[in-house]
């Protein structure tokens, strides 16, 4: 008996050892699942700075490859994502940002397009007011003459 307790708390060892393995290496996968969902959102953060309308993680640029590689030494590192961020603007400025802050240099980037619109809304409504406040020309006999002939000829045309 004494040697099947002694089986026994081998095969509970090794058990334990697997188990042990196991964790860590689930715990080392979830670590670097959590480091690539980091990854991912600061790339969809910043704006790709050749296509400027898609993120480094959207854009095919060299670019944005090379943007990408130094955030991920950044990471890997440990940087912390305002760290990141700080030297990103550093270096290309609050442009590469998609949510640029708001502030005296950003305002155009963040009002612009509002002004834009207002100036296309003012611009058509002058266009109307102005329009109301012509009137038609009255045609002159010749002129009634001829669009009569047209219609006539419009006519005979559809008929046949």
């Amino acid at each position: 008996m004494n040697r099947y307790v002694r089986v026994w708390v081998a095969v509970l060892g090794v058990a334990l050892m697997l188990a042990q393995a196991c964790a860590s290496a689930a715990a080392g996968l979830s670590g670097a699942a959590d480091t690539d969902a980091r990854l991912r959102r600061l790339d969809e953060s910043f704006r790709c700075v050749v296509c400027q309308n898609q993120s480094l993680a959207d854009s095919n640029a060299e670019l944005a490859a090379d943007l990408r590689a130094q955030i991920r030494d950044q990471v890997r590192s440990g940087a912390t994502d305002e760290q990141i961020k700080a030297y990103m603007v550093r270096r290309y400025g609050d442009f590469v940002l998609y949510r640029p802050p708001l502030k005296p240099v950003t305002w155009a980037l963040w009002l612009g397009p509002f002004i834009v619109l207002a100036a296309g809304a003012w611009a058509m409504w002058r266009s109307i007011v102005h329009r109301r406040g012509l009137s038609a020309a009255a045609l002159d006999a010749g002129e009634r003459a001829r669009v009569a002939a047209l219609r006539g000829h419009g006519e005979e045309g559809a008929a046949s």
